[in-house]
């Protein structure tokens, strides 16, 4: 095993170096056959200046400019918001070219034990969901799932409720919203069976969910009115137990890799994480990718600066304009409510080492590895094709992680540099970008990215590939254990 690097060049026409352990002034570094004096004390994850930049010039790293320096930047010193500031704007001119033809080559043959659908899907999980169509039956629906839990069905993975605030008091496309993501999500093919728990005189009506989920996947969903029932807790618990003898006698069967669904998130991310865990979880989604499966990727305003390389691998012109008109869509939701488009990283991001939303942008595009882009969906969208989709939504991690399952992501790879116990209705796979994170976190963390530094990119990726075929056969997932399985809706109208 070699040592891991003091520093790091991602690309030769970078302005920077990466520390991969934390620096002091006055250290002498080798970068490219020169010698570098360091003039600061340097936190990991952090950059070095590799060569002096003049103010107002870019300043480089993943060979794409993240940013322009706000005053001199001599060689050695430290490159962060204190001289470097986002070159982000709304008039940005896209432009489209045909993709290189990808690769005829299926990658690995590699199967997970899945639970196939009727209608050809495949779930990793067995599970009864129930969802409530308001916020007002929200307790009510985790009371039933406590009680039916007691003791699990045979052949049930688990019984889940996923509570939320909304359902009423929304109009229009907000209303809209709520209803498809709910609607999407009782179609999962990780649930065996769904109760959809109403109150009786919300906005969100059970007829216009039901009228969004085709007649075929009914037959493993029930609905129950609380309003209309005598005893709500009574006639609940006997559609669940009406559901788990239906979903119980479901069992576990090879699916080939092209079978599963595969979110990519980001959240908490650090200096290291565009290094280690996106580029780790962007060999994920190209081995699903090649096998003939399909990639989700969402967080639109964490793909500003970095939309290009999408574009770039858009399959045709009207792939390419739907992802031009998504993404200066949301620039133009950011302008209409007064905020700049570049008002991105958070503070935890900045700690980490990451300066600007360019460069964060830069690191997140990793996640999606090679995988051509096929199609593009609005918020609450469902994935149908093969390749990567990218998908409506926002950077808040519960919104996004919800958004991916409702689109049919079986399991979700989540990097982080600095750690959460978030968790969504699917397996959540948090992959630390640095070692500190894993031993410090085991309890959140289900794989070290840091482990790149030392054993190297293949060798870390073949790890976290097997890790991932015996996720999706059933291994739980730290979100899993701790019960961090939650939905957030992405409120976008006005309340009444």
């Amino acid at each position: 095993m070699s040592e891991a690097p003091a520093i790091l060049l991602v690309h030769p026409d970078d302005s920077v170096v990466i520390a991969m352990a934390p620096i002091p002034a006055g250290t002498q570094l080798t970068v490219s056959e020169e010698t570098l004096l360091v003039t600061q004390d340097i936190p990991q994850g952090h950059k070095i200046a590799r060569y002096a930049v003049r103010t107002g010039d870019p300043v480089l790293r993943y060979g794409f400019p993240f940013g322009v320096a706000t005053t001199t930047i001599q060689p050695g010193d430290h490159v962060h918001s204190h001289n470097v500031h986002t070159a982000l704007s709304t008039g940005n001119a896209y432009r489209y070219s045909m993709p290189d033809k990808a690769s005829e080559d299926r990658g690995q043959e590699r199967h997970f034990q899945g639970y196939v659908r009727p209608d050809g899907s495949v779930g990793t999980r067995n599970e009864i969901w129930i969802i409530p169509t308001v916020g007002c039956v929200g307790r009510t629906a985790e009371r039933l799932a406590a009680q039916a839990s007691r003791t699990l069905p045979p052949g049930i993975d688990g019984i889940h409720a996923f509570p939320h605030p909304f359902g009423c008091s929304q109009l229009s496309d907000d209303l809209e919203g709520t209803t498809g993501i709910l609607a999407a999500l009782a179609q999962h093919p990780n649930a065996g069976g769904v109760l959809l728990l109403g109150l009786g005189c919300e906005s969100n009506q059970m007829t216009l969910m039901l009228e969004q989920i085709p007649p075929e996947r009914r037959a493993r969903i029930r609905t129950l009115g609380a309003q209309a029932s005598v005893d709500e807790m009574e006639e609940g618990l006997a559609a669940i137990t009406e559901l788990a003898a239906i979903a119980g006698q479901d069992r576990r069967q090879p699916a080939p890799l092209s079978a599963l669904r595969l979110g990519v998130k980001c959240g908490g991310s650090d200096g290291l994480s565009g290094l280690t865990a996106n580029p780790l979880i962007g060999r994920m989604a190209d081995a699903v990718g090649k096998a003939g499966g399909s990639v989700l990727l969402t967080e639109i305003p964490e793909i500003f600066g970095a939309e290009q390389i999408l574009m770039d691998r858009c399959i045709d012109e009207q792939t390419f304009d739907a992802l031009v008109d998504l993404v200066c869509g949301f620039k133009d939701y950011f302008v209409a409510h007064g905020e700049p488009v570049s008002e991105n990283p958070s503070p935890g991001n900045i700690r980490g080492g990451i300066t600007t939303l360019e460069e964060k942008s830069l690191g997140a595009v990793q996640k999606a590895g090679h995988v051509p882009v096929t199609d593009v969906l609005p918020y609450a969208g469902r994935a149908s094709r093969a390749g990567l989709t990218v998908l409506e939504g926002p950077g808040n991690d519960a919104v996004s992680t919800t958004a991916l399952a409702a689109a049919v992501a079986t399991v979700t790879l989540f990097s982080t540099g600095r750690g959460t116990p978030l968790g969504s209705p699917i397996p959540t796979v948090k992959i630390a970008s640095n070692s500190a994170l894993a031993t410090a976190k085991p309890g959140w963390i289900d794989f070290d990215a840091g482990a790149v530094l030392n054993k190297g990119m293949d060798a870390a990726a073949e790890d976290l590939l097997d890790t991932v075929i015996a996720i999706a056969s059933g291994k739980a997932t730290r979100n899993e254990i701790n019960e961090e399985r939650s939905i957030a809706i992405w409120k976008r109208g006005v309340t009444l």
